[in-house]
């Protein structure tokens, strides 16, 4: 369920009686993981200020905050800017992330009962229903939500809490190829999701393993292609 700083952050202010600092630094954030901000972008606090509704203390204690957890770059002289990932830490990154899934997945598999089940399914077809809508945001969002739902079917407390540490990650890198993915990751989850119902641990786990890998070289198709952005 989306919180509400990130509520707000869509209709373009953040509400008060969330803890400002708080409501601002996840303002901010999500408007760089929805790429709103997108990377590269010059971070001027009177603009964010104004934008967000506040001062400019809790934005540049934000940006501080953000420059530490790495989602920021502060320049010297220069001023704030929207971090751009190399294709170093893409790779790290969404290695960790098949990792985890393709784990998540074979752990479903055996432990899922019908209820989760029935949730992945319902997941599955509204991620279908925003591709169809052409909402790229809707399907990002239903998209961490399936995965994070495999995660859950586990059964595996730790391996949950590991793949909440990523998942904001994974949202960012996976918001600029939504579109380039398009239908097909959806039959994939599909597949994915059958497997698991089937109580067939291994072809989950390759399933989603596979899923991942296309997710990844499509990413590193569009870092090489920027041009192709809007197809």
């Amino acid at each position: 369920m989306t919180s509400q700083p990130l509520k707000a952050a869509v209709a373009g202010r953040v509400q008060r009686p969330v803890p400002l600092r708080e409501a601002v630094y996840e303002a901010i954030l999500d408007l760089i993981i929805t790429r709103e901000l997108p990377p590269g972008r010059h971070l001027v606090e009177s603009e964010l200020a104004e934008r967000l509704g506040v001062s400019r203390q809790p934005v540049r204690e934000a940006l501080q905050r953000l420059n530490n957890e790495g989602w920021v770059d502060l320049r010297p002289g220069y001023g704030a800017f929207v971090h751009t990932p190399t294709e170093s830490e893409a790779d790290q990154l969404l290695a960790v992330r098949a990792l985890l899934e393709t784990e998540s997945a074979r752990l479903a598999a055996r432990n899922a009962g019908d209820p989760e089940i029935a949730l992945l399914r319902e997941l599955c077809r509204a991620g279908a229903d925003a591709v169809g809508a052409d909402d790229v945001d809707a399907v990002v969002t239903a998209n961490a939500d399936f995965h994070r739902g495999v995660i859950r079917a586990s059964g595996n407390t730790v391996l949950a809490e590991l793949a909440a540490q990523v998942d904001r990650r994974v949202r960012w890198y996976y918001a600029p190829i939504a579109r380039a993915r398009g239908m097909a990751s959806w039959h994939e989850h599909a597949l994915i999701i059958d497997a698991i119902a089937a109580r067939k641990e291994d072809e989950a786990a390759r399933l989603m393993r596979d899923h991942t890998e296309r997710t990844r070289r499509t990413y590193h198709d569009r870092i090489d292609h920027p041009e192709d952005e809007g197809e």
